[in-house]
């Protein structure tokens, strides 16, 4: 798994993310807070891990296209 993934940028070529995937628009204005796109963190994945600090998080993206954070 990458260390970390950058922002989404407006200009990237990537495919589009598959149907279940929960993408969104890039923001409106410079300066906003980043945003991520669910397809570039889970890839063919339905779990991803985050590290935070000395915590692993797991991030799971049910059958539903809902996102669930649990430690």
């Amino acid at each position: 798994m990458p260390d970390l993934l950058p922002p989404l940028d407006s200009t990237a070529h990537a495919a589009p993310p598959p149907a279940h995937a929960l993408a969104h628009a890039p923001l409106p204005h410079p300066g906003a807070r980043p945003r991520y796109i669910s397809a570039q963190l889970f890839g063919e994945h339905t779990e991803v891990e985050i590290q935070h600090g000395e915590s692993t998080y797991r991030l799971r993206l049910t059958s539903l296209g809902k996102l669930i954070l649990t430690k």
